[in-house]
């Protein structure tokens, strides 16, 4: 009898573990406040686009890539409120935030690469893998963009010309909000034009080392070209960029 009940104890822990990876899951991480999406395994195309006239050489050429783990990814780009607390606990300096910026739901700018990367730590994760942002970026659609870029998107044609509070376009297939436009985001991978070429097929960690960092997803005074999931931007990790931020990914489960 103990041990059907044991048993039974294991096939209802494992069928709550589940449930909690469904896809799509959302949870709030205690450390930072934000909340965030469960993004399953699974295979895509990653680059160039199928009919997307716009690309560069450097998303070229298109190739499958398995995602082999399941990971955590920020629902919404971190936002000021969720840096403050950062700061306030590391002893980080703010980036110097100006206007509507220094909203607290509007996301965080200024940001390089090595703050970015501390930020995510402090949060109990990490910087996402170019690849792993790509195919949550992605949502499920093999396409440029996953929807009219009007109604996913800030960029140059309907921001006003300035960034926007996190959250108020339509989100991916994965419910992520605003990989497309708003603020460019910092990934995790070295930058190399030719990386593509001999990339991996399975959970591809970017060169092993290079000078430069690269950013996804483009931003609010963006013109359409550059508002696209395969697009690649490159800049020097030690540089400002006043329209960079960033999406923490996690491996460890949030209670």
């Amino acid at each position: 009898m103990r041990a059907m009940l044991f048993a039974m104890l294991l096939i209802f822990v494992a069928a709550l573990a589940a449930a909690a990876q469904a896809p799509g899951t959302v949870k709030t991480n205690a450390i930072d406040g934000l909340k965030y999406v469960w993004i399953p395994p699974g295979t895509f195309m990653m680059g160039c686009s199928p009919g997307d006239s716009k690309c560069d050489d450097n998303e070229k050429p298109a190739h499958r890539v398995t995602i082999s783990k399941g990971f955590w990814m920020g629902q919404t780009l971190v936002t000021v409120a969720a840096y403050k607390r950062f700061a306030g606990t590391a002893g980080w300096k703010m980036p110097n935030l100006k206007g509507d910026g220094a909203n607290d739901n509007m996301p965080i700018v200024h940001v390089i690469r090595d703050d970015a990367h501390d930020y995510c730590t402090w949060a109990g994760g990490r910087l996402p893998s170019e690849a792993e942002w790509e195919y949550a970026a992605r949502g499920g659609s093999t396409e440029a963009r996953y929807g009219n870029l009007d109604e996913i998107a800030w960029y140059h044609k309907n921001s006003q010309r300035h960034v926007h509070e996190v959250a108020q376009k339509r989100p991916n297939g994965f419910g992520l909000y605003d990989v497309l436009g708003n603020v460019w985001e910092w990934v995790n991978d070295w930058y190399d034009d030719r990386y593509y070429r001999n990339s991996p097929s399975q959970d591809p960690a970017g060169p092993t080392s290079g000078h430069r960092g690269l950013l996804r997803g483009g931003a609010w005074f963006n013109y359409p070209s550059y508002v696209r999931v395969s697009y690649r931007s490159r800049f020097l990790l030690g540089g400002g960029v006043n329209s960079g931020g960033l999406r923490c990914a996690r491996d460890v489960d949030i209670p």
